[in-house]
């Protein structure tokens, strides 16, 4: 049933549950910055109205509790690990302000260092809150079937083979069969269609999806854990929990220079005073020093831009396993795809009819004919025929005495004619037969013989059709990556010749087993290349694994290809590949970007504080600032213009790809 843009069950339709925002106060670092703060707000108003110094100094060791107890007991716990945390060494300067009568100053450190893992906690959260969007789909409650009636479960409660009733308006609350009833379904939370998808009985339907106007019952074929649904929350909970490898690098890397930066500042203390400097001025440059000097934005600098960049990606239907696969995207300089699934529809259309010379009928009624036949069957090609039909109009007319043969064809009565559709026999094929069929396979067709009452009448081309955005797709990738895409397929050279003539690819390899597929990447990344393969099927699987990151399709990818691959595309567009791969560069750059900022901040405050007199408060501030900045700066990647951005391309981006067709001039 198709339903109208202005059909009044469409619009009633219930709405997707967005992300559910987390308060920001109910993050402890939120809250105790926030008391640090106020008590730092009290003791400045306290010191400029003359109070007490008793008040004073209370309300300021209070901000100093309040805003150092957390990151002080993290570092004493990463010292017990022989670990020399940059927190700790916060709060230790902070506490040498206030012995040396800084207590001001100190306050300022704690309640800065305070608002900046406020703010950082708050990022976090924003950009998990952004993922979880996608994970809060499936329905509280479902309706088993039971031999006693109804009763509502939980869906985790739900076992393969339960029937499931999902009245109209409803979610599906499981992965399953439909068994029962018609109805269309809007799956665009799972595959990204626009429009709900007509479901009959045997069609598939997910968890989390929602139904439309007909009630159905659905058969349940995966556990609760086992979903499609429930393999994008543990992806995604895992792609939260890594880290990218260069993080890891600069955490390795942090170690060090905090070992050589506590030396430095002993060194800064100690060697003016056996000069006989005097103790204040000395102690308060070693501990702004210390400051000014500890890595933290240096360390913050690379996992916003890369954690916001796959909350984006997931967002639009491309879900990154981890923070290393990203990076890996953001270096990718060759894609090389699988055929069938990927750059196809992997569904086989009528492409040809091509009716005989001696043949006396038209091709609308040969058309007719052949689709009659097939109706009653299953496979793939039946199918295609029996669509052609109906998109042309002409109605599907009864057939009798239906008869399959296996890798043959189908036999049947229509209108009193005897029609057989199949693979032509290689030894029955004439002059001009053999010509047509030739010709047709030739293209990349797969030819399909009809004969009506024993006579040849007509041979079909058969083909799987292109994706739609596949030749921009691939022209895009191409002018990222500053290399041709390569085919890698198992299929036969001469429909993946046409396939890659169609969608501007140059490089085709065809006829390959698993085992060559992995060959022919371990042959590019041999060569330095650093290949990103797109594929879909169990025999991908070992080259996706193989490959410098490997992508799934995933609504027609196989279970293993999701599990074997690094990023699965869930909405099945192509147009989304070249969109992640330019936000990934962009989380590259973004990264040395920040690392510049941040060195240069650290560069210029350690230059002033040796060679002039850096106030505390400014080094403070200055050390503190580009904290917020690196960190501000990587989550611009949250927002939807950014994965736009990474979609459109830049001008000419696609003019310039190399030796690549431009969208549209070679589909057929």
């Amino acid at each position: 049933m198709t339903t109208s843009l202005d059909d009044p069950v469409r619009t009633a339709r219930p709405a997707s549950r967005g992300p559910r925002r987390t308060s920001v106060w109910s993050l402890p670092e939120v809250r105790w910055a926030a008391v640090a703060t106020g008590l730092f707000a009290l003791g400045l108003l306290t010191q400029l109205v003359g109070g007490p110094g008793w008040l004073l100094w209370g309300l300021y060791l209070a901000c100093y509790a309040a805003g150092g107890w957390e990151p002080g007991w993290a570092g004493l716990q990463a010292l017990r690990a022989r670990r020399l945390d940059v927190d700790l060494l916060m709060v230790v300067a902070a506490i040498g302000a206030a012995s040396i009568g800084q207590v001001l100053d100190g306050a300022l450190l704690i309640v800065i260092f305070a608002t900046s893992g406020a703010l950082e906690a708050v990022a976090t959260k924003r950009t998990e809150d952004s993922v979880s969007g996608l994970l809060r789909l499936a329905p509280e409650t479902a309706t088993r079937l039971t031999d006693h009636g109804e009763e509502t479960v939980e869906p985790a409660d739900l076992r393969v083979d339960d029937v499931v009733l999902v009245r109209p308006g409803e979610r599906i609350g499981a992965d399953g069969t439909v068994i029962d009833g018609e109805s269309e379904v809007d799956q665009a939370t799972i595959t990204g269609e626009p429009l709900p998808a007509p479901t009959a009985p045997g069609h598939e339907v997910f968890a989390g999806t929602v139904n439309g106007t007909g009630a159905l019952r659905v058969r349940v074929t995966r556990p609760a854990g086992d979903t499609v649904l429930a393999r994008i929350v543990a992806m995604v909970a895992e792609a939260s929990a890594t880290k990218a490898r260069v993080q890891l690098f600069i955490e390795k890397i942090e170690q060090r220079y905090s070992i050589g930066m506590v030396a430095a500042t002993i060194a800064l203390f100690a060697i003016p005073l056996a000069l006989g400097a005097a103790v204040t001025p000395t102690l308060l440059r070693a501990m702004t020093f210390m400051i000014v000097a500890s890595p933290c934005a240096v360390v913050l600098a690379t996992m916003p831009p890369l954690l916001s960049a796959i909350a984006n990606a997931g967002r639009h239907g491309v879900l990154v396993k981890s923070a290393v696969v990203l990076e890996h995207l953001g270096t990718a300089t060759r894609v090389a795809f699988d055929k069938t699934g990927t750059l196809t529809t992997g569904t086989p259309q009528l492409a040809d009819l091509r009716p005989l010379p001696d043949a006396a009928l038209s091709e609308r009624e040969l058309l007719a004919l052949a689709a009659a036949a097939e109706n009653p069957s299953e496979h793939p090609l039946a199918r295609a025929v029996v669509t052609a039909a109906r998109r042309a109009g002409i109605p599907i007319r009864a057939a009798e005495g239906f008869a399959s043969a296996p890798g043959r064809g189908v036999t049947a009565r229509v209108d009193g004619r005897t029609v057989e559709v199949g693979r032509p026999a290689e030894g029955t094929l004439d002059g001009g037969l053999r010509g047509a069929v030739q010709e047709l396979e030739a293209a990349g067709r797969t030819a399909v013989l009809v004969r009506v009452d024993g006579e040849p009448a007509a041979v079909l081309g058969l083909a799987d059709r292109p994706r739609p955005d596949a030749a921009r797709a691939v022209a895009r990738l191409a002018a990222l990556t500053g290399s041709a895409p390569h085919l890698l397929t198992g299929d036969n050279p001469h429909a993946a010749r046409r396939l890659a003539d169609d969608v501007g690819i140059a490089e085709v390899h065809a006829g390959l087993l698993p085992s060559d597929k992995v060959d022919r990447v371990r042959e590019l990344q041999s060569r330095g290349e650093r290949v990103a393969l797109v594929g879909d099927g169990v025999n991908d699987a070992p080259a996706l694994a193989t490959a410098h990151v490997g992508i799934a399709m995933g609504r027609s990818g196989s279970d293993l290809a999701l599990d074997t691959a690094d990023a699965v595309v869930t909405r099945d567009e192509l147009a989304t590949l070249p969109a992640v791969l330019g936000l990934a560069r962009r989380a590259r750059r973004l990264v040395i970007g920040n690392l510049a900022i941040a060195g240069s901040f650290i560069a210029m405050l350690v230059v002033w504080d040796l060679i002039g007199t850096l106030p505390l408060p400014l080094g403070v501030a200055g050390h503190e600032g580009s904290t917020v900045i690196v960190g501000l700066n990587g989550l611009r990647l949250l927002r939807r213009a950014a994965w736009h951005r990474a979609a459109a391309g830049r001008a000419g981006e696609v003019a310039a790809a190399p030796d690549v067709a431009a969208p549209g001039t070679a589909v057929r």
